[in-house]
Formats: structure tokens, sequence, C-alpha cells
């Protein structure tokens, strides 16, 4: 009776080392600084997520980039000086843009009431969405540890959604009608973008060949 029980612990105690072992390698771990992100490459496709607009609406992004070819950012939130200073930048060329054939969509932490606020304030002409649980930037391989700093707010921007405490890497795709990355600026220093006439031009002698 003693040798079956010590047999039937011995399975039970494996069978709870299995799933622990399976349970910690399921859990991400994400890097510490922006400069140790594992973005897609060029030729890789944005994963078709479903994100949430300003006026709460899911929105399928396979489905929105099937329409026509797609300058895609990455962006903080409207709570960055930065970011903000891109979004009116990108607002500078959308005009220029539009005409070459592009749609712009820009992709932040900030919760649908936020986005709402950044389009108005900057009156934007452009399509805002929401990753606010990080999961497309996570599935991006652009998501990072945010420094201690960013906890005091970051639950209140994201709706409480952001777990993990993560931001996104800065980053501006060009993407073909399929979703895939033909053109990347990733920068880990937040307060570098690419220029808006920089972007104009690559777009401008991508766009044939997209």
């Amino acid at each position: 009776m003693n040798k079956k029980l010590f047999i039937t612990l011995g399975i039970i105690l494996c069978s709870i080392h299995m799933v622990s072992s399976q349970t910690n390698q399921e859990r991400q771990e994400y890097p510490l600084k922006a400069e140790n992100v594992s973005p897609l490459l060029i030729g890789e496709k944005i994963p078709a997520l479903t994100l949430t607009d300003a006026m709460g609406e899911m929105i399928q992004l396979g489905k929105l980039f099937s329409e026509k070819p797609t300058i895609f950012v990455i962006y903080r939130g409207g709570w960055c000086p930065y970011c903000n200073l891109q979004l009116s930048g990108l607002q500078e060329i959308e005009k220029d843009l539009t005409m070459l054939g592009y749609q712009i969509i820009a992709v932040s932490t900030d919760k649908p009431e936020n986005l709402k606020a950044s389009s108005d304030k900057g009156e934007l002409g452009y399509t805002l969405l929401s990753d606010a649980d990080l999961s497309l930037a996570k599935a991006m391989g652009l998501a990072f540890k945010a420094p201690e700093a960013y906890h005091k707010f970051l639950p209140e921007t994201t709706g409480g959604k952001n777990k993990d405490m993560l931001l996104p890497v800065p980053s501006v795709f060009i993407l073909n009608k399929a979703g895939e990355i033909r053109f990347e600026y990733i920068e880990p220093n937040f307060k570098e973008r690419v220029s808006p006439d920089l972007l104009k031009v690559v777009a401008g002698a991508l766009y044939k060949t997209l």
C-alpha cells in the first residue's frame, strides 16, 4: 500500500512540475530597455488584430489594410509631447500621402476617449486606434517594460488595461495591402522621430511597388 502511495505521489508531483514549467515558458518576458526589443522585419506582416477606434468601434486591421497601402504609426500616447509633434507633422503631409494613395493609421496605448481628445485637439484627419493592453505592440515585438516613473499614470491613460506596465517603441511602417512591411523606422530614443519630409519621399518612392 505504501509503495502504491509513493508511486501515486510521484506521478502527481511530476505532473505539477510539468504544468509549472509550461506556465513559466508561456509567461512572456519583456525587455527592460527599448534598445532590446526584437521588432518585426521588412517582409513580415503586421498581425491582423482587432483594435478600438476613438468612438469605441472595433476595427479589424487586416480588413483596414486591404483597402489601400498604409502609413502605420506606433506612438506612445497623447500624454507624450514628442508623439503630439509627430502627429502634427503627419497631419501636415496627410493630403500629400492621401493623394499618393495612402491611408494613415496611428496606434497608441491610449484608451479610446483619449484618442478622441488627441484627434480633436490636433485636428487630425486620419485614423487613431487604441492598443491599450499593448496586444499589438507585444505581437510586433515592440513592447518593453516602462520605467517606474510611468507607472503613476499608465493605468489611467490605458483604462487599466496595461497590466504589464509596458510601453511601445515609437515606430513608423509603410505597408502594402496585405499588411506586409515594406519600410520601417524604429527608434528606441523616443525623442527621435522620422521627419515628415523624409517619410513623404520614401512613401512616394515606394508606392508603385506596393
